[in-house]
């Protein structure tokens, strides 16, 4: 799938175009990086104990750091470019994450709102430059507006793929279906005329999904609490490390090879004939039903009966254990770690820092999910007692419940039990 509408450049500085020509090798690559940004997002953030807007102010810098190299270069050259895309995966999806988790805005506000976005983007670049194909990024405000779009394009990909198990209830095994049929389709429309440049960016937002159900469905446990995704039980870290292992060697072949190098100047500002309109106006139809389609699919199993979250009652029931009990088995560094976590969310609550304490419960609740996989096959009855009366500490801050925060004195009871709980 490539792009071929071209326009002059209205001014910067002339380059040899900035990105790759658009191969098999492009798409694997992208959906690689994609996967990477799901998995390695959530291991800095969740086992490491980061937090996710200390995550997303790391790799804010890390974005304006890489993306300074690349934008000094004068040609596309792969390692800077794809350790550039690499980058942009993850802070994208940082930002939805912090909307969704949180500010707690709902994932279809956080669909529209970067959909309104990416339009805007397109709108003033088309306006300024007359042309929206990548190859025609060869000057630097044309550069400047694809790096923003890619950006805003993960963000928008990671808000709409979650939206999407959110109403269907897949696993993320068969949610890889979806944006995967989806790309299958757009290729066959591009194959038939339709619109290249659109083509081309609809199949680059689906990838985002794509790459994330990849994501989980390699590190998720193989058993998990009803509701939850389920998986290969590879963990973050190994997945992160296997798709980081193929980025380098797919870019290390594509350094060798150059087989998606634009080799000359007149190549990458070569003015490409306009298609068959007939053709491009049949493709807009199919892009059409093709978008009708799938919100019938959505709607259709969005009312199917499927396994959500355990209701909030059921916890109420869990094994009731003597303080340090549920956690005798478990490693005593990660106890101390959530232990560390309960204090000062607790700390905060009583000195009447409400936003430490949310962020450290958010935390707490980020390190607990991620250590689930190690920590309930050790001892499943432990598990469910700590995890029942973590549920009751987060339902006090409101987190992944529909509830508005309780007052502190609320907050500090809970957290309280909690630590007595864990010893």
């Amino acid at each position: 799938m490539t792009t071929t509408t071209e326009a002059r450049p209205r001014s910067g500085r002339l380059m040899l175009n900035k990105v790759p020509e658009v191969t098999i090798w492009f798409w694997v690559i992208k959906i690689l990086c994609t996967t990477v940004g799901e998995s390695f997002a959530d291991w800095i953030n969740m086992k490491l104990g980061v937090g996710l807007v200390n995550t997303a102010w790391i790799f804010t810098a890390v974005f304006v750091v890489v993306l300074a190299v690349q934008m000094r270069l004068k040609r596309y050259v792969p390692f800077p470019y794809w350790l550039t895309v690499v980058v942009v995966s993850v802070t994208g999806t940082l930002y939805t994450d912090i909307l969704t988790d949180q500010l707690n805005v709902p994932l279809w506000i956080s669909s529209a709102v970067f959909s309104v976005l990416l339009a805007v983007v397109f709108g003033v670049w088309w306006l300024r430059e007359r042309t929206l194909s990548i190859h025609s990024v060869t000057t630097l405000p044309r550069e400047s507006f694809y790096w923003l779009a890619v950006l805003v394009t993960f963000a928008l990909g990671t808000a709409t793929g979650d939206w999407t198990l959110e109403l269907t209830g897949w696993s993320p095994g068969a949610s890889v279906m979806l944006p995967l049929g989806l790309i299958a389709a757009i290729t066959l429309l591009w194959k038939f005329g339709a619109n290249p440049v659109l083509s081309f960016w609809l199949a680059y937002i689906l990838t985002r999904p794509l790459g994330a159900n990849i994501g989980d469905w390699l590190a998720s446990p193989k058993v998990a609490q009803p509701g939850e995704p389920t998986g290969l039980a590879l963990g973050t870290f190994t997945t992160s490390l296997i798709f980081l292992g193929l980025i380098l060697a797919t870019v290390v072949y594509l350094t060798v090879t150059r087989s998606d190098v634009t080799e000359t100047y007149e190549a990458a500002h070569v003015t490409h004939a306009t298609g068959d309109l007939r053709k491009e106006r049949v493709g807009l139809a199919g892009f059409g039903l093709l978008a009708v389609a799938t919100m019938g699919l959505l709607i259709w199993a969005h009312s199917q009966p499927h396994t959500g979250p355990a209701p909030e009652a059921d916890n109420t029931s869990a094994v009731q254990m003597a303080p340090g009990q549920a956690v005798k088995k478990f490693p005593p560094a990660k106890v101390a770690a959530l232990k560390n976590l309960a204090s000062t969310s607790l700390k905060d609550a009583r000195s009447g820092n409400a936003k430490g304490a949310h962020t450290a419960a958010q935390s707490l609740r980020d390190l607990w999910d991620a250590d689930q996989a190690s920590l309930q096959p050790l001892d499943n009855t432990g598990w469910t007692s700590i995890d029942a009366q973590m549920d009751k500490v987060l339902g006090t801050f409101g987190i992944d419940h529909s509830n508005p925060p309780m007052p502190p004195a609320q907050q500090e009871k809970e957290l309280n039990a909690l630590l007595t709980d864990m010893g």
